[in-house]
């Protein structure tokens, strides 16, 4: 079915990042792990021809696709546009404003994966099942004292839980990638943890993991300003500033942004 709707529009892919899905049982269990019901609003970015828009109109309240190629905007409303229950927006999905929605299920391009999961998260939705590429993957679920673990893996758990549900080869896709895939689950949450600055903190991860090799002292010291250095760096213990980034938890990222804040108010002050 889906190969020969690839062929009855002409669709080879390749340009703008796209490589369409077309193995069923993966589109079925997207779908499946979104959780659909009538009371959901779903945004999908990267519409392509619609395999997987066909499956979240079957569950779905309503579904808006945003689609970046403009022929793929003439494919989707050839194949939906008569359905009061669907919407695409023709754009760019890291720029367009957001319509209103609570669920995002998509098969993500690739080359937009991590600003258009943080625009996501900062906007806010109940549920999202994504697709990526399966090293970005790993990078967002790793723990503190993998190799995969970074910035990225910080920032998403601060957000949200996140899970992968399933690893896919190049040969579900046409046309095939170089790389594998993964299907990602993510919901978000209130952090468990104390951030007394976000901004300060996700400066503070960026830092730390820039001179991941080098030990913390290295990273904070080059991320404060100079009248404040010296006394901030005397009073923050030895046995944290001899760590390297990849041996902090997101929790620890926190307290350690937290007592720095800290530290830097009683610098002013002295």
């Amino acid at each position: 079915m889906v190969r020969n709707l690839l062929s009855r529009y002409r669709v080879k892919g390749g340009s703008h990042d796209q490589h369409f899905l077309i193995d069923e049982d993966v589109l079925d269990l997207i779908a499946e792990t979104a959780n659909l019901s009538e009371s959901d609003h779903v945004l999908e970015i990267g519409g392509g021809i619609g395999n997987l828009t066909e499956r979240l109109l079957k569950k779905a309240g309503k579904v808006t696709v945003i689609e970046y190629d403009p022929y793929l905007v003439d494919v989707l409303n050839d194949r939906f546009g008569d359905r009061d229950d669907f919407e695409v927006i023709l754009g760019d999905a890291v720029k367009v404003d957001l319509p209103p929605f609570n669920k995002v299920v998509a098969n993500l391009p690739y080359s937009i994966s991590s600003p258009i999961t943080f625009r996501l998260l900062k906007h806010g939705f109940d549920l999202a099942v994504l697709m990526y590429q399966y090293e970005f993957a790993k990078r967002m679920v790793s723990s503190s004292g993998s190799k995969e673990y970074g910035r990225l893996s910080v920032a998403i758990q601060h957000y949200a839980d996140v899970d992968i549900i399933v690893k896919i080869p190049p040969s579900s896709f046409s046309p095939q990638p170089e790389v594998w895939s993964a299907v990602i689950r993510l919901e978000p949450h209130e952090s468990p943890y104390l951030v007394k600055d976000e901004k300060f903190f996700l400066k503070l991860v960026e830092a730390a993991f820039s001179q991941r090799r080098k030990k913390l002292k290295n990273a904070i010291s080059r991320s404060l300003p100079s009248e404040e250095k010296q006394f901030i760096l005397t009073h923050l213990p030895e046995s944290v500033m001899n760590k390297r980034a990849e041996e902090l938890s997101p929790e620890d990222f926190a307290s350690l942004a937290n007592y720095i804040l800290e530290l830097k108010k009683k610098a002013v002050d002295n």
